[in-house]
């Protein structure tokens, strides 16, 4: 989506345009394609995606990345003035609230289901 709205706003740019925006270094790599990276340019990987195969290690890291992903939303809302840009990142920041709240229910559920005294919530088909 992110790259979506990017793509929206850089398509027609003139050359002008492009060098008083300081677009110009990101252009004579790439033109106006998206190269999904974070704001300081370290590009993306599926090697940040952290699974560990435990349910409770990866509802956190779930929950931790839908966080992440909302405090970057709203740090765009804070910089950005163009409504069209911001109603879509404000729905995308709803939607990262609303899968917070369901993965918080389900590391509850998992919990529950766990035997009381397993305090630190090992996995208990591997430690038993």
């Amino acid at each position: 989506m992110i790259g979506a709205i990017v793509h929206q706003l850089t398509r027609n740019l003139t050359e002008e345009q492009i060098r008083t925006a300081g677009f110009d270094t990101y252009f004579v790599d790439r033109t106006a394609g998206v190269y999904p990276t974070a704001a300081s340019g370290f590009p993306w990987s599926a090697a940040s995606m952290a699974v560990k195969g435990d349910l409770i290690a990866d509802l956190t890291e779930d929950l931790a990345a839908e966080q992440k992903a909302r405090v970057t939303y709203d740090n765009i809302l804070r910089l950005s003035d163009d409504p069209d840009v911001n109603d879509v990142i404000k729905f995308l920041r709803a939607r990262e609230i609303v899968h917070f709240q369901r993965f918080g229910e389900g590391l509850r559920l998992a919990k529950d289901k766990m035997d009381e005294k397993n305090v630190y919530f090992v996995n208990p088909s591997f430690d038993k």
